[in-house]
């Protein structure tokens, strides 16, 4: 599929999903959030992809936020209903992806452009890059799951901090308070992920896809994250993914996964 907004290529396992709206600073418009969820959809469907990482087009912006233009005008209800269904085919979606996605911040993360990198699996930040949600200086509140992820991240009182003075964080400081897991210069920023992708695809994909469930599974009200560990321990023990990992293993030999 050919898209307006966004750039999508593959190599080697791994897929590259650029956002690309230089003139916006690559902003999030209702059109682009749809772009989006088709392309990782549709790389969740290829099982010849492992990893996929995530970035904005240019030097200046990861995404500088939401395309405000779009709400600025929007009723109680449509501001609801903008927040569910951006989270839904969005947000919470890249989340729930059982292959990886590594956001590669080259610039700002601001708003809707952080919250989308928070929903990522792993965060590596351009030592240029600058975070924050800036949502309460405009008279509304993050609505991409920004106060759910943000505590999770980094804490209660660092996130609240954060949130109530609509201030940004260098890459240094995002870093120290576990926001991003790597700070890398400009120029290696795209190699370095490629990197973290490439010591993911020698894993099981399926025990990957495990795994992440039940990362998440503690972060859900009501679910126990400990039982549903237990029963993703168990799946991988029908797959033929162990039965190569185990022997291989005993063989001295390196695993070769097929996913299945």
């Amino acid at each position: 599929m050919n898209y307006e907004n966004i750039i999508v290529t593959t190599e080697n396992s791994i897929a590259a999903v650029t956002i690309n709206r230089p003139a916006k600073l690559n902003a999030l418009n209702v059109a682009t959030i749809q772009e989006l969820h088709h392309a990782f959809n549709t790389l969740e469907l290829n099982t010849e992809i492992r990893s996929i990482i995530l970035t904005g087009s240019g030097e200046k912006a990861f995404v500088a936020g939401a395309d405000i233009a779009e709400f600025a005008h929007f009723s109680v209800e449509e501001g609801a209903q903008l927040a569910a269904q951006g989270q839904e085919i969005l947000f919470d979606f890249v989340e729930k992806l059982k292959t990886p996605v590594i956001a590669a911040i080259n610039g700002f993360a601001l708003g809707g452009g952080l919250e989308l990198a928070m929903a990522c699996h792993i965060r590596v930040a351009a030592d240029n890059a600058k975070m924050g949600l800036p949502e309460v200086s405009l008279g509304v509140i993050p609505g991409y799951g920004g106060t759910q992820r943000l505590p999770q991240l980094i804490g209660k009182g660092r996130a609240l901090e954060m949130i109530l003075t609509a201030g940004m964080v260098s890459a240094q400081e995002a870093y120290r308070i576990g926001l991003v897991n790597h700070i890398v210069p400009q120029t290696e920023l795209l190699s370095f992920c490629n990197g973290i992708a490439n010591n993911i695809i020698k894993n099981s994909p399926l025990a990957i896809a495990q795994a992440m469930k039940a990362v998440n599974a503690n972060f859900k009200d009501g679910v126990n994250g400990y039982e549903t560990e237990i029963k993703a321990f168990g799946k991988c023990f029908g797959t033929n993914d162990f039965r190569e990992g185990t022997t291989a293993f005993l063989e001295k030999r390196k695993a070769n996964f097929k996913g299945i």
